[in-house]
C-alpha cells in the first residue's frame, strides 16, 4: 500500500519540477511580453476604446467584438487585459481560448477546436486565490488573432458557431484589414478601430521601459525608435531590446546611438538619404538634420564630386548605394518622405516625383532590377526638381 502511494506521488513531484523549470526567467523574456498591459487602463493612446470597454467590466455584458487597425497598436494586448480583469488569474486558462488564425485558419480547426470549446458550458468558479474579486461572467471568450488570414470557408463556418453558442461564448476577432472579414461575420460584431500610437504616447512608454531596464537612452534615440517603427509600438520595443543587448555585449557597455537603431531597423541612414537627395538637386539645408552618423563611401567624396557632373554623378551615387546593400524600396520610401515634406518644392514637383516613385514601386514588386530603377527614379526626380 505504501509502495503504491509513493509510486503515485513521484510523477507529481517530477511534473511540479518540470513546470517550475518551464517558467522563463524575467531576464530572458521578450520586453514586448514583459511590459504587456496588465489592465485596460494601461493601454496607450486608445482612450475611446478603453472607456467603452471599462463599462463592460461593470455590466459584464460583452458583445462579439472585432478589433482592427495597424500592427503594434495594442489590439491583442487590450483583449487579453480585459479577459484577465473579467476572469482573474485562476479562471483565465479555462475561460479564454487564444488562437492565431494565420497558423490555424482552416475549416477543420473551426469545426473541431473552436466548436468544442464554444459548446462547453462554463462552470461556476470559486473566489480567486489572490484574494481579489473578479466579475467572472457566465461565458467564455475565444480570441482569434489575425482573423483576416482565415479562409472564406472557415469564416463562413464560424458564423454559425457564433450564433448557436452566443449565450455561453463570446468571440473577439483581431485583424489588420477589416475588409478581409466577410460581411456576415463583421455584422455580428461590435467594431473597434485602433489608431497608430501618437509620438507622445510611444515616447512615454519607451522611456518607461528604458528606465525599468536601466538602459541609458537620450531623446534622439527615442525619436529614432519612433520614426523607424512608424507607429508600431511592438516593433519599437523590439528595436530597443536589440539595441540594449548589443550595447551590453561589450565591456564597458557602449552608448546607444540613433544610427544603431537605424541599422537594427534596416533603414537607410539619414545622412546617406540626405546626400542622395542633394545629388538630385533637392535643397536639404531647409530640412531638419537627422541623427545618422553614417556617410557615403569615397564615390561621393568632395574630390569625386568636383570631377563628376550631371548624369555621371547621379549614376556613381546610385552605384554606391547599391554596393552598400541598401534596399531599393527603403531608399524610395525615405526619399519620398524628404520630397513630400520639403517646404519649398511646389505641388506640381511633388506630385510628379510621387508618380515616378509609384511606377518604380510597381516595377520592383514585379521583380525589376533594383539598380536600374533607382537610377531611373533619380534621373526623373532630378529633372522634375530642377525644371
Amino acid at each position: 500500500m505504501a509502495a503504491n502511494f509513493f509510486q503515485a506521488r513521484a510523477p507529481t513531484k517530477k511534473k511540479q519540477a518540470k513546470d517550475k523549470e518551464s517558467v522563463p526567467s524575467p531576464s530572458l523574456q521578450p520586453w514586448v511580453e514583459k511590459y504587456r498591459p496588465e489592465t485596460i487602463d494601461d493601454v496607450s493612446s486608445q482612450g475611446h476604446i478603453v472607456s467603452v470597454l471599462q463599462k463592460t467590466l461593470t455590466s459584464t455584458n460583452l458583445p462579439h467584438m472585432l478589433f482592427y487597425g495597424p500592427p503594434g497598436s495594442g489590439k491583442t494586448s487590450t483583449i487579453l487585459a480585459l479577459s484577465r480583469q473579467l476572469f482573474g488569474p485562476d479562471n483565465f486558462r479555462a475561460r479564454v481560448l487564444e488562437l492565431n488564425a494565420s497558423d490555424e485558419r482552416g475549416i477543420s480547426i473551426v469545426r473541431e477546436k473552436i466548436k468544442n470549446f464554444a459548446r462547453q458550458t462554463p462552470r461556476a468558479e470559486a473566489i480567486a486565490s489572490d484574494g481579489k474579486k473578479y466579475p467572472c461572467p457566465p461565458y467564455k471568450i475565444i480570441i482569434l488573432d489575425e482573423a483576416d488570414s482565415m479562409t472564406q470557408d472557415a469564416q463562413g463556418a464560424l458564423r454559425r458557431i457564433m450564433e448557436n453558442y452566443a449565450r455561453i461564448t463570446r468571440f473577439c476577432l483581431v485583424c489588420n484589414y477589416v475588409t478581409r472579414i466577410i460581411e456576415p461575420l463583421a455584422s455580428r460584431c461590435s467594431k473597434f478601430r485602433f489608431k497608430p500610437l501618437d509620438s507622445s504616447s510611444a515616447r512615454d512608454r519607451l522611456e518607461h521601459i528604458a528606465a525599468a531596464e536601466q538602459v541609458p537612452v537620450n531623446r534622439a534615440v527615442i525619436s529614432a525608435l519612433i520614426s523607424t517603427s512608424s507607429g508600431d509600438l511592438r516593433r519599437a520595443i523590439t528595436y530597443l531590446q536589440s539595441a540594449a543587448r548589443l550595447s551590453s555585449a561589450t565591456e564597458p557597455p557602449t552608448p546607444i546611438l540613433p544610427g544603431d537603431i537605424q541599422e537594427i531597423a534596416g533603414v537607410v541612414p539619414d545622412a546617406v538619404v540626405r546626400k542622395f537627395a542633394q545629388t538630385l538637386g533637392v535643397d536639404v539645408s531647409l530640412i531638419a538634420s537627422g541623427d545618422g552618423d553614417v556617410e557615403m563611401d569615397d564615390v561621393t567624396s568632395s574630390t569625386t564630386t568636383t570631377a563628376l557632373r550631371g548624369f555621371d554623378l547621379i549614376r556613381e551615387t546610385v552605384r554606391s548605394l547599391v554596393r552598400e546593400g541598401y534596399s531599393a524600396s527603403r531608399i524610395l520610401i525615405q526619399l519620398h518622405d524628404i520630397i513630400v515634406e520639403h517646404p519649398t518644392l511646389t505641388g506640381r514637383q511633388k506630385s510628379g516625383c510621387a508618380l515616378i516613385m509609384a511606377e518604380a514601386d510597381k516595377a520592383l514588386c514585379d521583380g525589376a532590377d533594383e539598380e536600374l530603377w533607382i537610377l531611373e527614379v533619380a534621373l526623373r526626380v532630378h529633372k522634375a526638381v530642377t525644371s
